[in-house]
């Protein structure tokens, strides 16, 4: 019996060991890397959404609304409402509108590829006037038209403004804007927009970005999947791809090849440089070659002190406060840094760390570097 039960402990050890070896292995281990795939590079060209607007109005706000003295167009869209629902309004009286309940409105949409009539839509509703809040507002029914002027959509609901604010006294206090909104499913597709998905024998796939080894690799895998000449490429942006010709066929035709796993390749080598914020941005393909940099800096400080000049007790003189300005120019000269060439986005960034710039004055470094033939990648100013 002992020998029983030293047998069960060491089995019972060995097998919480074992799986404790186990569960500490699943996080040591590194896991394979993400596939890229058809899907996420390319889309069937033609199948997109389109965008969708009017102009509406939003009632019900507590005197937030539009100063119609200002904006007519309010009053006028509100006498244009009334007149469809057989409420015709004096001229007179329509010209004096007072309504600080009413705002009006611009109404945005997207339609998605393949909507039906009588699905909901999200719509986006923004201010055109001086409301200064539509918070607690209703839009009333707005049609939203397409760039062909064909009405798409009807819009209607209660708005949701992510905001607060509170004004008393000349002082104001504001969270987020007030003057935008959305509803959630407040839009109604009336009309629906006809895709080439089932169109001819053959579908065009566009990438994202124009690239002709992402356009090669693509039409490889498709033939290598669905075999040779399912795929052509046509250039560096479209590939061609025969499809079947029923539409359940066609569907699960797609639905397969947008799952097609890609190779990874190396993107070319791009340096964004945001001018208004200091941003910068480097993609792994960017390389730097050996270049030696001096950057020095000059700062102007110029400061104030108040000075009060006392006259003499007898003088009948006033007491006056001046300005004492002090002016300082200081160019701190900048050392010679040799920066040695970097392969990998880890050493360009580790090279350009150790010249300890400022984001700011690491766009005009960047820009220097690239003038002089060492930085090996296309450099964009956005």
């Amino acid at each position: 019996m002992h020998d029983k039960t030293n047998r069960f402990s060491y089995h019972f050890f060995t097998t919480w060991c074992f799986a404790l070896l186990t569960f500490s292995c699943a996080f040591i281990l590194p896991t394979s890397a993400y596939a890229l795939r058809i899907k996420e590079v390319a889309a069937v060209e033609g199948v997109r959404t389109n965008q969708l607007t009017g102009f509406g109005l939003v009632v019900g706000l507590d005197g937030t609304g539009d100063q119609t003295t200002q904006m007519p167009y309010t009053s006028q869209g509100m006498t244009n409402y009334l007149q469809q629902l057989g409420i015709t309004l004096p001229s007179a009286s329509a010209s004096q509108l007072q309504l600080k309940n009413v705002a009006a409105v611009l109404v945005t949409a997207q339609l998605p590829a393949f909507a039906r009539p009588g699905q909901a839509i999200d719509v986006s509703v923004s201010s055109v006037g001086n409301s200064k809040s539509l918070k607690g507002g209703m839009l009333i029914s707005t049609p939203l038209k397409g760039v062909d002027g064909e009405i798409y959509a009807m819009a209607q609901g209660s708005l949701v403004v992510a905001g607060a604010g509170a004004a008393a006294g000349g002082s104001k206090v504001q969270i987020n804007h007030l003057s935008a909104g959305r509803i959630p499913g407040g839009g109604q597709v009336e009309r629906s927009v006809a895709t080439p998905l089932q169109e001819g024998n053959s579908l065009i796939l566009g990438l994202q970005a124009s690239d002709f080894q992402t356009a090669r690799r693509v039409a490889q895998a498709i033939n290598t999947r669905f075999g040779a000449g399912s795929a052509q490429a046509l250039d560096g942006r479209t590939i061609r791809v025969k499809a079947p010709m029923t539409p359940d066929e066609r569907v699960s035709f797609m639905a397969e090849l947008e799952e097609l796993p890609l190779t990874s390749s190396v993107p070319s080598a791009k340096v964004v440089i945001n001018s208004r914020t200091g941003s910068i941005a480097l993609n792994q393909a960017v390389t730097l070659g050996p270049v030696a940099i001096a950057h020095g800096n000059l700062s102007i400080s110029i400061t104030s002190t108040p000075s009060v000049s006392q006259p003499n007790a007898m003088s009948e003189g006033q007491t006056t406060v001046t300005e004492k300005s002090n002016i300082q120019i200081r160019n701190e000269p900048g050392m010679l840094i040799e920066l040695p060439a970097a392969p990998l986005l880890s050493d360009v960034v580790r090279a350009l760390n150790s010249l300890g710039a400022t984001p700011q004055d690491m766009l005009a470094i960047l820009q220097a570097i690239k003038a002089a033939g060492a930085l090996n990648a296309e450099l964009e100013v956005i």
